[in-house]
């Protein structure tokens, strides 16, 4: 029976007194500290700075829990899909997404989805479990790595909108954007980063008591309980109400403009009436509005809405002196765009929610 310890799961306070219990010298743990989350080595025996016999005894006690990239597709308009592969045969996906002002990598916070949202595909699939904090980075530096050697252009910006529902893994999340934007890890501006939940109200709450620093958006996709309830079953235990004491709660304590996210999707929150009913909701703090393409999904209910309409939609939020963007998928012929993540790729076998 495996009985190693995963070295990233400890802070360094706490890896600090397991060198000191050892009897190792205190200056030790900055060095391997600096070799696991700067460096971002999976191995013990390239960090040549730390004695043989240090490392033998690293090695009996502690392991890499390190993901590996199992399978890639590059899109026609070079968005790249990667199926990473955890240490106990998982699947996770994530997405790098270039466009002409940055690059951004799209990392999940599970494996699978425990909500079920009737447009997404991820919602379909079973969640197998939480995503740890050193498996979030390694996907960070995996995309990094891409957006450096097949682009040339460095990473710019961070987005927790792939598998999963971030807020429900609350702790390992804040950890890994802890380093991110840690100088001892990649040291990232918390501005670049994004963490997009489908709305927990004492999540988001708690997201404001602990002062985070990052962008904060907010799966909305309609303005009324009835239609929200019926796409995001979230919704009957997190009703609009409910949100909008947590969004005003959290700019009070934070000072920081939500994003609402809004899949248009035909004939269904497409009207002026569902824009009338967003604009009265935004009312509530300073905010933006991405408004989304959908991307149909197998065996989905749902279509895009006409290009018209949204930009009717748009115009209406704008003359209430919101601001609007229209956003465009990409990569969606290789299964990577909004909402598409299922882990339709060589290396998954996933199962779906019964």
């Amino acid at each position: 029976m495996n009985t190693k310890k995963n070295i990233r799961s400890f802070t360094y306070l706490e890896l600090e007194a397991e060198f000191l219990k050892k009897g190792e010298k205190k200056f030790r743990t900055k060095q391997v500290y600096e070799w696991i989350w700067k460096k971002h080595s999976h191995s013990f025996s390239e960090m040549h700075n730390i004695p043989r016999t240090t490392q033998d005894w690293l090695a009996e006690e502690f392991e890499f829990r390190a993901i590996t990239v199992a399978d890639t597709q590059v899109s026609k308009d070079k968005t790249i899909k990667t199926a990473f592969k955890t240490f106990d045969g998982q699947i996770a996906e994530g997405v790098l997404i270039p466009t002409a002002t940055r690059m951004t990598a799209c990392i999940s916070s599970q494996v699978g989805c425990s909500l079920t949202c009737k447009f997404c595909a991820t919602g379909k699939l079973e969640r197998i479990r939480n995503l740890t904090a050193d498996e979030i980075y390694d996907q960070v530096v995996a995309l990094k790595n891409q957006s450096e050697t097949t682009y040339h252009i460095p990473l710019s910006n961070i987005v927790y909108m792939g598998m999963g529902e971030p807020l429900l893994n609350y702790k390992e999340v804040l950890r890994s954007v802890e380093m991110l934007t840690s100088e001892e890890g990649l040291g990232m501006s918390p501005r670049r980063i994004t963490l997009s939940t489908a709305g927990i109200a004492k999540m988001i709450m708690k997201l404001a008591d602990d002062q985070i620093k990052f962008n904060l958006a907010v799966s909305l996709h309609a303005a009324n309980d009835e239609k929200r309830s019926h796409i995001m079953p979230i919704n009957e235990h997190n009703s609009l109400h409910a949100l909008k004491q947590a969004i005003r709660y959290f700019y009070k304590k934070t000072h920081a403009r939500i994003t609402y996210e809004y899949i248009i999707f035909k004939d269904f929150n497409d009207s002026q009436q569902d824009a009338k009913e967003l604009a009265e909701f935004c009312k509530i703090a300073p905010c933006k509005i991405n408004l989304i393409e959908y991307n149909p999904i197998d065996n989905g209910e749902f279509k895009q809405a006409d290009t018209e309409k949204v930009q009717l939609f748009a115009a209406f939020l704008e003359s209430k002196n919101l601001i609007v963007n229209i956003r465009r998928s990409r990569g969606k012929d290789i299964d990577a765009a909004c909402g598409q993540l299922a882990n339709k790729n060589k290396a998954a076998s996933f199962p779906l929610k019964k």
